[in-house]
C-alpha cells in the first residue's frame, strides 16, 4: 500500500462540526465513495486516490468513506485507517470527511481511534454486528463508542438497528452524538424521532437509492440524503438534487422514471447489488475502484450490459439542457 503524509489528527468541536455538515448538506449530496482494490482484491490506494479526486471535483456535501458502500466490512484495521488517511489527504480541508466505524463497540473504538489518527472529521457508528438487541442495548453501543472518541458521531439505524423516541433522545444527549442516519424508510417512525430530539439534531435520508425516497423524506423536515449514484455518475446525482431543490418537477420525474426506478429494479435482481452493481457502475465509466471483495459477488454480463444502457440513459437525460 502506497503510504501518505501525516495530517492534522484534532477531531472537531461536535457542535460547531454539526453546523458546518448542516450547511453543507443544504449545496450537496452525501458521497460514499467506494474503495479501489486490485483485480487480486489487494487495497489499492494510487487507484482510491484516483478516483476520489474525480469525487471532490463533483463537490459533494461530505465524504463517508469506508462505510457500506466502500465494503467497511471487507476492511482491515489497517486498511480502513489507509482509506481514511488517504481520503483527508485528497479532500485537503475542501470536503469532510466522515469514517465508517463498527461491529461490537469494543472494535468500533479500536476503528474510531485509528480513524482519529488519520485525521478523519466525523464517524458513522454502523449497525452493530449479528444480534438483536433491546433499546437500553443500543443506546448503551452509542455511549460506549461515545466516550472514547472525540469524534462526533452520526448513529446509523437500518437492518437490526432501530432506534425508538426515547432512545433518540438519550443519545442525542451524548455530547459527541451529533446526529442519526436512516435506513429503514418508516418515515412515521423517522417523524417521532425528529420530534424526540433538539432541533439542531441532523437527520438524513440513508435509504438504499435515496433518491427514490427523497421527497417524501424532504416532506418530514429531512431533506438531506446519501447518494450512491454520485459513487458513479455525480452528474446525474447533481441534476436530480439541483431538480429537487429547485422545485423542478418535471425534470425530478423524468430523471426517477427513466434512470432511478430502473436502477432500483436492477438493483433488487440480486443480492448485495446496493455496492456491487455500484461499482461495476464505476468500471463501466473508467473509474479505478476494481471488483468487489467477497462475499458480495459482481454483476454478470446481462446485467452489466443492462446497467451500461441505463447510465447511458442517466448521461442523456441530464445533457439534454
Amino acid at each position: 500500500m502506497t503510504s501518505v503524509p501525516p495530517t492534522d489528527t484534532s477531531p472537531p468541536d461536535p457542535r460547531r462540526f454539526a453546523a458546518h455538515l448542516r450547511e453543507r448538506m443544504d449545496t450537496g449530496v452525501l458521497s460514499f465513495p467506494l474503495t479501489s482494490f486490485t483485480a487480486a482484491g489487494e487495497l489499492d490506494l494510487a487507484a482510491f486516490r484516483t478516483y476520489l479526486r474525480g469525487q471532490v471535483d463533483a463537490d459533494p456535501a461530505a465524504f463517508f468513506v469506508a462505510c457500506g458502500t466502500g465494503e467497511f466490512f471487507s476492511l482491515t484495521q489497517d486498511e480502513h485507517a489507509a482509506v481514511v488517511r488517504t481520503a483527508v489527504e485528497v479532500a485537503d480541508g475542501r470536503i469532510p470527511v466522515l469514517a465508517g466505524l463498527g461491529y461490537g463497540w469494543a472494535q468500533a473504538r479500536q476503528f474510531a481511534e485509528r480513524a482519529v489518527d488519520a485525521g478523519a472529521d466525523a464517524g458513522l457508528l454502523l449497525p452493530h454486528y449479528l444480534v438483536k438487541a433491546p433499546q437500553d442495548g443500543v443506546v448503551e453501543q452509542v455511549r460506549r463508542v461515545a466516550e472514547h472518541t472525540p469524534l462526533p458521531l452520526i448513529a446509523y439505524q437500518r437492518d437490526q438497528v432501530r432506534f425508538g423516541p426515547g432512545a433518540a433522545a438519550r443519545i442525542a444527549e451524548f455530547p459527541t452524538v451529533i446526529g442519526l442516519k436512516d435506513g429503514h424508510g418508516d418515515l412515521d417512525a423517522l417523524q417521532r424521532l425528529t420530534l424526540s430530539t433538539p432541533a439542531d439534531f441532523l437527520f438524513f435520508n440513508g435509504a438504499a437509492t435515496a433518491e427514490m425516497q427523497a421527497r417524501a423524506y424532504s416532506a418530514i423536515g429531512v431533506p438531506a440524503y446519501s447518494s450512491a449514484v454520485h459513487a458513479f455518475a455525480p452528474e446525474i446525482a447533481r441534476a436530480f438534487f439541483t431538480a429537487l431543490r429547485g422545485g423542478d418537477r418535471e425534470r425530478v420525474e423524468g430523471l426517477l422514471r427513466e434512470f432511478y426506478f430502473p436502477l432500483v429494479e436492477l438493483r433488487d435482481r440480486r443480492a448485495g447489488y446496493a455496492v456491487a452493481l455500484v461499482k461495476a457502475g464505476a468500471r463501466l465509466r473508467g473509474l479505478p475502484v476494481g471488483p468487489v471483495r467477497a462475499p458480495l459477488v459482481d454483476p454478470g454480463p446481462a446485467d452489466l450490459a443492462d446497467l451500461e444502457k441505463l447510465i447511458e440513459t442517466g448521461l442523456a437525460l441530464v445533457d439534454q439542457d
